[in-house]
Formats: C-alpha cells, structure tokens, sequence
C-alpha cells in the first residue's frame, strides 16, 4: 500500500489497514439510518434500530420504557423544538432521569485515571498518547448510558476524593448558557476542562456536541495534551428502545511536541456492524504513523507499532492497554461500580461543600425511586434558581464562582466558540485547611441541607 500524502493524512487520519474499514463502516451506517414518515401519523419521525436493519422500524417504535400515552404526550410536548438547542429550554419529567447530575457525570471520567498516570511516567512520546488517549475513550462506556443527568443548580459543585490520590472538584459557573468547569489533579496530572453543551433536537433523537475545552498537563515533563472530541448521537427518544452512538472523530494533540492521535469511532451500521469500534494512529509532528489503535469502547483497546504505510511491524503483536472493569448485572440505571462510588459518600471529602450534588433532594428521591417526590423536588429547586436570578438583576448582582474565574480567552471549537474558565487554586488551599486542622466538627454529610444559593432567604427579603 503506498503512502498517503499529508493532504489525504489529514482528511484520513492516516493510511494501513484501518482506512478502507473506515470508509467503508461510514457508508454502511448511515444507509441503515430509515426515516418513518407517517409512521404513528408522527410525520418525520426517524426509528432506528441498531441490532436490526431498515425494515423492521415500525415495531421498533412500539418498544422503549415510554407507555404509549406517554410516547402521545410527549411527542405533541416536543415537536415543535424540532431543530432546536434544548439544552435548557424544556422542563423534562424525571422518568427519564438518572440520579446524577452532570457535575458527577464530569467526575466519572477519573475512573481510570491511573492512564494518565502511566502516561506521565511514560518515557515513549507515543506510548504517552497510547495512555492518554485510552483514557478519554474510557468514559465512553458510561457515555452509554440512556438516562439523563440532572442539569445543575448555578453555583452547584460536586467533589471527590478517595480515588486515584487525586482531587476533583467542579462547579456550575453560568446557567444561560448552561456551563460547567471542572479541575482534578494528583501527583502525576492536572486536568481542566470548560463545558458547555450544544444540542440539536431531531424529533426522535437529539445530537449532542460537546462544545468544551479539555486540557491535561502531565507533571514529569510539563507535557500539554488537548482533546477535541466526536459528536453524540442520542437515538430513539420516545419511540423506540434508546441508545447511544459517537460516530467521529476523535484527535488528542501534543500541544509541547506536535505529535497526536487521530481515533474514528465508526458508525453503528446495520444489525449492529461496526457499532463501538474504534481505530486509528498515533501520529509524530510530521504526520507520519507511529503506532496503530484498535478496539471497542466499550471493551478494551490494544496498540502495535507500525511502519510509515500503517501496516503492523513485523515480529510485533497487539498490547492490550486498557479493559473496561466488570460492573454490575441488571443494574437499573446501568451503573457501574464507580458510579455509584461517586453518588455516595466514600469519595466525599471532609467538612463537604454544602452546594453539593449528592446533597440535592431531587437526585435523591429518584435514587430512592421516589419518582413523585423527585419531580416536585425538581421543580422546587428550579423555581428557586428563577428566584435567584430575578432577585440578582433587581440588586444589580453578577454571579461570581467560587472555585473558577472566567477569563478573556475566547476558544474556538467545531461547534461553536468558547469562553473559558480556569481553575483559580482557591479550592486547593481550603481543602488544605480542612484537612490540616484539627478543629473539624465531624459531621454526618447526609444531614447537611443543599445550599447553592447566592442569597439567604429570599422570602423574609
């Protein structure tokens, strides 16, 4: 197979044996896509069902955790966002949620953290990117999940230790447009990340893109790693059995030596061909192949040196990097061990931030599986965030975070610029002064009342 040149590098990603497979898997995926229209008199609607093929859509629709009075509702609630951004314009019921907001969604990606700390103690540039990389398809495997996370409360965080020897904390920073930013760091790594969601609604199933910056530095050799991540899919909403793809691309750069990894996630085709696979190379700063990668996102993935075409090295073999950890059978929300580490309070720190997200009473509620409470639970704590915000602009007020400052850096990414927020180290030295001092009144953390709040009590105001 010849070599490619730079032009078709960096439209492919590369050459070898991985290309025509990518090529091919793209075509296949999205011909399995069948748009139902008329089906249910649901004009538009689109059922897709992965382990199938294109005819069997119509008694895909009828399955999915919606009863179909529900589906009726719902869809009449929903059509009209067709082509919208409903990050959080639309007030959803909790049926659908998981007890977990999406600060602790942002936690989850540290399960596997001792990748990064392989990949800073790591003497090979490629094999770095190897470790690093892997870890950030790790979380794809509870990416997989169906259930959505609660939006946070502005001014909400959530922290965690106990885990890796590291510390993590994030913070809710802006509420329109909703924004997160969260900071981890342990002896080997320091990892920041800006979030800010972008959806589109499709009727049946909503693309997400994940607006955001991530940056790690690995301690040893002050190494720079960025990533720019695939798009999700989320397919079959109300109609349908719902489930998750990434199809795309997936590059982490070596911002210190210009060196990167080029991973697609190809597409889900028909009867689930292609579905969580994920191939691709580790590139030096001229863009010639180092190292291939292979394997599912939701197993494992393995790497092999290779030559400049991306063909395998002859007398090497494929090295398992990383596997995903068992988890547990028939578990409701599909969680797995960490997860629920990370809803209780093992991982929480001493003397816990009252604005924390296991402390809300929505989120647990439905981990209780008190779906009612949940629901008015929710509907109280937004109606006090609307409180707050009309109570902050009649004041003049600006939120400001706590742990976080928003700074003049603007970045641009493929959906959309981003304004940056960055780790301000505050919490570092208040973790530092709880953790040193003997004077800490032991309390039990499940009695401390949520309380995210910029002001007191807004009625007796």
């Amino acid at each position: 197979m010849a070599p490619m040149d730079k032009d078709t590098k960096q439209q492919n990603g590369g050459g070898g044996f991985f290309a025509s497979i990518a090529s091919t898997l793209t075509n296949f995926g999205t011909a399995m896509h069948k748009s139902v229209n008329g089906l249910l008199v649901y004009e538009g609607l689109e059922v897709i069902n992965p382990e199938g093929g294109t005819e069997d859509a119509e008694e895909e629709a009828q399955r999915g955790r919606w009863k179909q009075e529900d589906r009726d509702s719902y869809w009449k609630m929903m059509h009209k966002y067709i082509g919208s951004d409903v990050t959080s314009m639309v007030t959803l019921p909790v049926i659908i949620f998981e007890p977990m907001t999406m600060l602790q969604k942002m936690a989850e990606l540290m399960e596997y953290s001792y990748l990064l700390d392989q990949a800073d103690k790591c003497e090979d540039p490629y094999m770095r990117l190897v470790y690093a990389s892997s870890f950030f398809i790790s979380v794809y495997y509870a990416l997989q999940r169906t259930w959505k996370p609660f939006n946070p409360i502005l001014g909400e965080t959530y922290e965690m230790v106990n885990h890796g020897g590291l510390t993590f904390i994030a913070e809710q920073v802006s509420h329109h447009p909703p924004m997160s930013a969260g900071h981890a760091e342990n002896g080997h790594f320091t990892y920041d990340i800006t979030s800010k969601l972008k959806t589109k609604f499709l009727g049946n199933s909503i693309d997400i893109y994940p607006v955001g910056r991530t940056r790690v530095t690995l301690k040893r050799d002050s190494v720079v790693l960025d990533l720019v991540p695939p798009p999700t899919k989320v397919n079959n909403l109300i109609f349908g059995r719902t489930w998750v793809d990434s199809p795309g691309e997936m590059v982490l750069t070596n911002l210190t030596t210009g060196d990167k990894v080029v991973l697609y996630f190809q597409p889900c085709g028909w009867f689930g061909a292609g579905r969580y696979e994920v191939d691709g190379y580790v590139y030096d700063a001229n863009e010639d192949p180092k190292i291939l990668m292979t394997g599912k996102w939701n197993e494992s993935m393995s790497c092999q040196p290779c030559d400049s075409e991306g063909e395998p090295l002859p007398g090497t073999e494929l090295k398992e990097v990383w596997r995903v950890a068992d988890a547990p059978k028939h578990d409701k929300f599909q969680y797995t061990y960490f997860a629920h580490k990370i809803n209780s309070f093992d991982t929480a720190p001493k003397k816990l931030l009252a604005s924390d997200s296991r402390l809300r009473s929505d989120r647990y509620a439905l981990e209780m599986g008190d779906l009612s409470k949940s629901g008015s639970e929710k509907s109280r704590l937004e109606e006090r965030q609307r409180e707050e915000k009309r109570n902050r602009e009649a004041k003049g007020h600006q939120f400001t975070p706590r742990w976080f400052d928003s700074t003049d850096e603007v970045t641009p990414t493929p959906w959309g610029d981003l304004e940056v927020y960055s780790y301000n180290g505050k919490y570092s030295e208040h973790r530092a002064s709880v953790d040193n001092s003997d004077c800490v009144e032991e309390v039990d953390a499940k009695s401390i009342k949520f309380n995210p709040w910029q002001y007191g009590n807004l009625a007796a105001e």
